[in-house]
């Protein structure tokens, strides 16, 4: 435990690692000179910059060239859904998404549907949160242009069928025409990289969104796959950076310390830290439900279906929000879902409603997310908190069945 605190809210964001903060911290200091400048400073910048897209690059199975820095993985969401619909708008008026994606696809999406008239079709998903790769394949029309879906669902962790649905759709797609290469096919990978492996081939993807802040990294960088001979219309107009993709001077000290985070973790071994979180999620869910058997497990509880990271559990008639308050103060810090959504307060989750979970029980979910530093001390500190928190603000039922 980091100074008695125990965090355990890793999907939100993660703590940097020490290469990082110092990647960062050159970059600002000796190396910050403008990549696009032709003298000494410039071209150390740039060669920064490289050096991370590489990094980047190897770290999702691509190549250096098919990699766009962008300000982070809500706008590499944007730039796939928006910067393809602008692209390849004459060939296809129909996006298919999956209805328990990220803010920042589902909003893009409506936009899509709102601004330019685009239709938008939401693939329901099972109880576990799981969506079935035939139900997105089944949702696919002759003028689909996009399918977006994640890998890793930010709230509960269920692991979706990426490969199956990419080699599906690649069976699908014409190989001349108006609508070569089409539908393209879009993965939201930011709660999956330095977790779970990320393999564009594999998952016959066309385009693919990471986050450095996901990754021990700092926050303000992201970065898009982007595979050769995909079209892409620019959110951000400006000077051609990025490969004409994405306007503006390169964020250097973000990006430095977006490529030291992912070299340090490679370092570590991306298997063996999931493993070990695997383990301590299994010891959270086993500690809690020894103690209080009317927990609720939301989400995929087997390992082959779930994150390694990621665990939602809800306490009924217990309210999310206050029993994160309460563990706060035995400083252990949860959250109750996603980060990005929490501006709306008193909004049910979406994910949790789409899974069909009851009010009582989605409004008493709270996310418990891991990362490869979480020890088994502070799990076992975490479980004994939730459930003397959970005893507290009711009356010490026990949580009997």
């Amino acid at each position: 435990m980091t100074g008695g605190a125990v965090y355990l809210d890793n999907a939100a964001t993660t703590r940097p690692v020490p290469e990082a903060v110092e990647a960062v911290r050159r970059a600002m200091e000796e190396g910050y000179g403008n990549p696009s400048s032709r003298h000494r400073l410039g071209l150390e910048a740039a060669s920064v910059v490289d050096s991370a897209r590489e990094r980047v690059a190897a770290a999702v199975g691509a190549r250096a060239g098919d990699i766009v820095f962008t300000g982070g993985g809500s706008e590499a969401n944007n730039l796939a859904l928006k910067g393809a619909a602008w692209a390849y708008a004459r060939a296809g008026r129909h996006v298919v998404v999956s209805a328990v994606e990220h803010p920042s696809v589902l909003e893009a999406a409506r936009w899509l549907e709102d601004g330019i008239g685009l239709e938008v079709s939401l693939v329901p998903v099972e109880r576990d949160g799981r969506v079935r790769a035939d139900a997105v394949l089944g949702a696919v029309r002759e003028d689909t242009l996009l399918v977006s879906l994640m890998h890793v669902n930010n709230e509960v962790g269920a692991v979706q069928p990426v490969a199956e649905v990419g080699l599906g759709l690649a069976a699908r797609r014409p190989a001349s025409g108006r609508r070569k290469g089409l539908p393209l096919f879009h993965v939201d990978a930011v709660q999956s990289l330095g977790r779970l492996a990320v393999d564009v081939e594999a998952w016959k993807a066309d385009l693919v969104s990471v986050s450095a802040h996901k990754a021990h990294g700092p926050k303000g960088v992201g970065a898009l796959y982007v595979r050769p001979g995909v079209r892409l219309v620019p959110l951000v107009h400006g000077g051609g950076h990025e490969a004409g993709r994405r306007g503006g001077t390169e964020n250097v000290p973000g990006i430095a310390g977006f490529g030291a985070a992912l070299a340090a973790l490679a370092a570590a071994g991306t298997e063996e830290a999931a493993e070990r979180m695997t383990g301590l999620r299994r010891l959270l869910i086993r500690l809690v439900r020894e103690r209080w058997p009317a927990v609720v497990v939301n989400g995929p509880e087997d390992p082959g279906a779930a994150a390694p990271h990621i665990v939602s559990l809800s306490f009924p008639g217990v309210p999310g929000e206050v029993l994160q308050h309460h563990l706060e103060e035995s400083s252990v810090y949860v959250s109750t879902g996603s980060a990005c959504s929490s501006h709306h307060r008193g909004r049910p989750s979406h994910v949790l409603e789409a899974m069909g979970c009851p009010p009582e029980v989605a409004g008493s979910a709270i996310r418990i997310s891991l990362s490869r530093f979480t020890t088994a001390e502070e799990i076992e500190h975490a479980a004994r908190a939730i459930v003397e928190a959970v005893g507290r603000l009711t009356g010490g039922g026990g949580g009997e069945r």
